[in-house]
């Protein structure tokens, strides 16, 4: 529809979105209407895009005009608008014309000239002043541009259905995301990623080794997380490589490209992202529609593998619980109905288990949240544990039970820690995106599967009291609890805060002179009343120890005589440790 300035301003409509990146000026100015124009200021503004023309009849123009937009006049018209003082009223309105972000002006001068500072202006602020050839009507500028903007839409459009149509057929063929991503990856040429609503990748294919330039451009954290904080929802130039070095990616990459983001959303629930990306040049007009209908189709395959993970996860959920807690004693049968469902349970394990650590309660009064929700934490951790396990021993089980992931991981002997940790570092990346914090606890190596159900309680068991002990996010094995385990079992943690204090008086304050002297005095212990290896360790001269001792002694009493004293002094500083209290 053309757009005319005196037509009623309830009746505008704009071009569809499909269109939405139109043609430059300096595109414009090759069209078979606007080839014999003038550009008589406003060079540096030819880059300017053109979505739409409007024509200038009247002089309260402005409330008519929108952002992308040509204007076209003419000499006439230009000096109703200054009736008086015409070099002042024309560079009004050319400064609020660009100030509503239109693309340029093409006038037609007839044997009149603007303005020189009409012109001096256009030129500082970038504003394209085009002169048009008089015997140009104005029908046939508005035939040529929107003949060639119909058709760029028409175009894409037609590039939307053939991706929509291709995706269709994955689906129905039974693909899932990683076919989708291909498919859209190939048409598009690009990198595209499918991605969790934090950015852990669930598909993603590499378009021409736009996806190692990805990750060169910082899009990509060190864990393997997509950065989806650094990006928003729309088109936009990619993120430049130095900025990315700051959060983890490869410093150093080069600039340049455009990323283009879409959010997978079913039934008020957002499921992920969407993510294209071109090195060092433009995305093809439209690969933001494109996105959006791909993730109406994202969104069906999630929602129904999310249906079918939920009754099969139920399922081999209840029969691991069983053989955990104990109620299914674990001989051959068990074994070989695990390995029916693609279990491999008969081989040196240990049993971990992994809670989210609790927040704080939303408080009376708080706004509400946004229409468009997450699926709740628990299912995210369930999944994110999920995919990394999977991703490194498919016969490993993990299932999510009510409040605890429970996974049995396979270890050689020695590289249990070593294995344990790197598992941690892959599920917690770098926290980002919106992740919750998680503590986790891992049971002695079994070797027999039998002892399944005594892993699962060590487990629960080491959770709980590195919890308790190191507070949130922490990792504890079941080996390395000591005396936490006995201390544990006291409900009464103002029973133990007031042993604590009995015990060691002063030194049980968050005082830093506190602080100081219980290192003193747990190094003491460490080395079995070694004065000279502790001084050694704390970097002190002998006699500034000996001197620090007879301070300690003075406080909590004849600790290096008294043996009893001594373990009533050790117990306490491990209470004192207990972050958890």
């Amino acid at each position: 529809m053309v757009t005319v300035a005196n037509h009623q301003g309830h009746n505008l409509r704009n071009l569809p979105a499909a269109a939405a990146d139109g043609l430059s000026v300096a595109e414009l100015l090759t069209l078979p209407s606007m080839v014999d124009a003038t550009v008589l200021a406003g060079t540096a503004g030819l880059d300017r895009v053109v979505r739409g023309v409007n024509v200038l009849e009247v002089p309260d123009i402005l409330p008519w005009v929108k952002p992308n937009e040509l204007l076209l006049s003419t000499a006439f018209a230009l000096t109703r608008v200054a009736d008086s003082d015409q070099s002042g009223q024309l560079t009004r309105l050319i400064r609020d014309l660009d100030g509503r972000q239109l693309s340029g002006i093409a006038v037609t001068l007839g044997s009149g000239q603007l303005p020189a500072e009409v012109i001096e202006l256009a030129d500082e602020l970038g504003f394209p002043l085009l002169r048009l050839v008089d015997e140009v009507a104005f029908d046939e500028v508005l035939a040529d541009v929107y003949g060639v903007l119909l058709d760029r839409q028409n175009q894409v459009l037609a590039q939307a259905d053939a991706l929509h149509q291709a995706i269709a057929t994955i689906v129905l063929g039974g693909g899932g995301l990683p076919q989708i991503a291909d498919e859209v990856s190939r048409l598009l040429d690009c990198a595209l990623l499918i991605t969790t609503p934090d950015g852990r990748v669930l598909a993603d294919e590499g378009g021409g080794g736009h996806h190692e330039a990805a990750k060169a451009a910082g899009l990509f954290h060190s864990s393997g997380r997509l950065l989806v904080e650094r990006l928003r929802i729309g088109l936009q130039p990619a993120p430049d490589g130095e900025r990315g070095g700051e959060r983890g990616g490869e410093p150093g990459g080069e600039p340049g490209g455009q990323a283009a983001m879409t959010a997978i959303v079913a039934g008020g629930v957002d499921h992920g992202r969407i993510v294209a990306y071109r090195q060092q040049q433009e995305l093809p007009p439209g690969t933001v529609q494109a996105l959006e209908r791909v993730a109406i189709v994202a969104a069906l395959t999630i929602t129904k593998e999310l249906a079918v993970s939920a009754v099969e996860g139920k399922f081999r959920g209840d029969y691991l619980r069983d053989v955990l807690t104990g109620q299914l004693p674990v001989d051959d049968v068990v074994v070989q109905h695990c390995r029916s469902l693609g279990w491999d349970i008969d081989r040196p394990m240990v049993v971990l288990v992994a809670e989210l650590d609790p927040t704080e309660p939303s408080k009376p009064g708080a706004p509400a949240g946004p229409s468009v929700v997450h699926r709740s934490q628990h299912e995210r951790f369930v999944s994110a544990w999920q995919q990394v396990l999977r991703a490194r021993d498919k016969a490993a089980p993990v299932v999510g039970f009510s409040h605890e992931v429970v996974a049995l991981l396979p270890v050689r002997s020695g590289d249990q820690a070593r294995m344990v940790a790197e598992l941690i570092a892959a599920v917690s990346g770098d926290r980002g995106g919106g992740r919750q914090s998680f503590s986790a606890g891992v049971s002695r190596r079994m070797v027999e599967p039998s002892q399944i159900a005594t892993g699962y309680a060590q487990a629960r068991k080491a959770v709980s009291v590195g919890r308790r002990v190191h507070g949130h996010g922490s990792v504890s094995h079941f080996d390395s609890l000591g005396v936490h385990r006995l201390l544990s079992l006291v409900p009464d943690t103002a029973e133990l805060k007031s042993f604590a204090a009995e015990v060691l008086g002063d030194l049980a304050t968050e005082a830093a002179e506190a602080a100081d002297l219980r290192v003193t005095l747990q190094t003491l212990l460490d080395t079995n009343l070694n004065v000279a290896e502790t001084a050694r360790l704390l970097h002190f001269h002998y006699n500034t120890l000996r001197y620090r001792i007879s301070k300690l002694e003075r406080i909590v009493g004849p600790f290096t005589t008294d043996p009893h004293l001594r373990l009533d002094v050790a117990l306490a500083l491990q209470v004192v440790q207990m972050r958890g209290l």
